[in-house]
């Protein structure tokens, strides 16, 4: 089941998240860090546990960024990381956002989800605090790609 998180989900997040940031793949979360931004994020619920995350976070007039998306190694494959993209997309349009976009190493499962590669200098400069506040390989060796989705 696809639910939005409630503030007992944290340190589930938070491990979750943390598991694939240990590999490089993603930032960290801090515990505060997740529980001020608590009301972005999606959970997938097996049976109370949760298995999958997802956040989105309006950055700007018009526009949000889909953010954290983890899915437990147990059951990757099985369309959980795109349920939980589809239920921040169905979000993003009743806050009649216009266009979401998202940063990834892996930019081949959001072009699955009809999401288009994008030039990162396009996007506000007000999405790069959070890269130039946490990220070590902020500017010189960053590989994420940049990929957005119109709503209109």
């Amino acid at each position: 089941m696809i639910r939005k998180a409630t503030i007992q989900d944290v340190k589930a997040i938070r491990d979750l998240i943390n598991s694939y940031a240990d590999k490089g793949e993603m930032l960290p979360r801090a515990m505060g860090e997740l529980y001020d931004c608590i009301r972005d994020f999606h959970v997938y619920d097996k049976n109370g546990v949760v298995l999958g995350v997802v956040a989105l976070h309006v950055g700007w007039d018009g526009l949000a960024e889909v953010r954290s998306v983890a899915v437990s190694q147990d059951i990757t494959g099985r369309g959980v990381g795109r349920r939980l993209v589809a239920a921040c997309l169905k979000e993003a349009k009743a806050l009649r956002i216009k266009k979401v976009f998202v940063l990834t190493y892996v930019p081949e499962f959001f072009v699955k989800l009809g999401f288009e590669k994008s030039i990162r200098s396009k996007l506000p400069q007000k999405i790069w605090t959070e890269c130039q506040n946490k990220c070590v390989k902020y500017p010189d060796k960053c590989n994420e790609t940049a990929l957005t989705l119109s709503l209109d």
